[in-house]
Parts: C-alpha cells; structure tokens; sequence
C-alpha cells in the first residue's frame, strides 16, 4: 500500500516564467532555446499559414494547434479560412489568437483554459519528456492559482502530488520528477518556443 504524507505546506513552487528565461543552476551550462539536452525538439513558427502556405503578418487573427510529433511537440499555426478542412486529429489543444505587431511586449498568447486543457489531456503520459512538460506546465497553473495543492504521497519511490483545479473537489496526480534548475529552465525555453506570440 502506498506511504500517503500529509504535507505542512504546499511544496515550494519554483519561480517559472514561461515567457521569460530561467537562470540555469550554477556551474552549468545554459542551453540553447528550442535545443534541450534530451529533451523535446520544438518547431517554431514559420510566418505562413500550415495549410494553405500564405503567409500570415503581424495583426492577423490566427488559429493555433500544438501536436506531438516523432521529435518533438510543434505548433501549427492556421489562418481562419482554412481552419475548416484543417485535420485536427492527434492534436493536444488549439486556441484563437491575433499575431502581435513587432514592438508589441512578448507574452503568453494561450488562455488559462487551454493551459488546464493541455493539462489535463497530459494525464496519463508515462515518458519521462512528457512527464517534465506536464510538471513545469502544473507549476505555472498553480502559480496562477488555478490548480491547488492538496497533499504529497510517495508509491514505488515516487513523489506524487495530488491537485485540483480550483473550484473543483476532483483531485489530479502530478508526478514530482525531481528536477533541477538546468532542466526547469530547458522545458520552460520548449514552453516558451510553443505557447508564446512569435511568428
């Protein structure tokens, strides 16, 4: 049976901003955005419409998609009008946004529902790079207090916190995989390359 640990507190939630940079710990190299070591490969945006191949400017509403992919998560970027015939099949969470002009200041252009979404739909992941996204994605929920800390077990030598969306009774594991400052900071550049406004 599994040891369950009442905690004192909430576990100590790492400063994580998504849209910005983390420092990596001391000693330790910093990686390149977009090029984790062993982690995710992330497409960036390319400026033109997934489907059609027009080009998309600045001001322009946009649709994007985030999909999995065999090296990595990628976000698709459709313009309206092809949004229809567009297939959306294998894909984890989509969101209407408006392309920003260039001297716009950089910010997270995903809603709140969409982050719990992705949140959600991550549940069941067992890959340890999936597993990484989903914590640092549970860390920036509950820094927006929009998932809350209940309590911290331990099953097979594993940390897992349980959490509910708030307003909410229904409870949520979140596996504790141990990360250091280096690894926080290499999943927050794959978070920023995808749910950031930057085309």
């Amino acid at each position: 049976m599994p040891t369950r640990t009442k905690a004192s507190a909430a576990p100590s939630v790492q400063p994580v901003t998504v849209a910005g940079k983390t420092s990596p710990a001391p000693g330790k190299p910093a990686t390149a955005p977009g090029k984790p070591q062993g982690g995710y490969e992330v497409g960036r945006p390319s400026g033109r419409c997934f489907v059609s191949g027009v080009d998309i400017s600045p001001g322009d509403k946009i649709m994007a998609a985030l999909r999995e992919t065999p090296i990595g998560f990628e976000r698709l970027d459709i313009s309206p009008g092809a949004w229809a015939s567009f297939d959306r099949a294998g894909i984890l969470a989509f969101w209407q946004t408006t392309v920003p002009l260039p001297s716009a200041k950089k910010k997270l252009f995903v809603d709140d529902d969409v982050l719990c979404s992705l949140f959600e739909r991550l549940a069941d992941t067992s890959e340890p790079t999936k597993l990484n996204f989903r914590f640092v994605l549970g860390l920036i929920l509950m820094r927006k207090r929009l998932l809350v800390y209940e309590t911290t077990r331990v099953e097979n030598g594993r940390e897992i916190w349980s959490l509910r969306f708030r307003g909410k009774q229904d409870l949520l594991d979140l596996l504790n995989p141990k990360l250091d400052e280096q690894q926080v900071a290499e999943v927050s550049a794959q978070m920023s390359e995808i749910l950031n406004e930057e085309v």
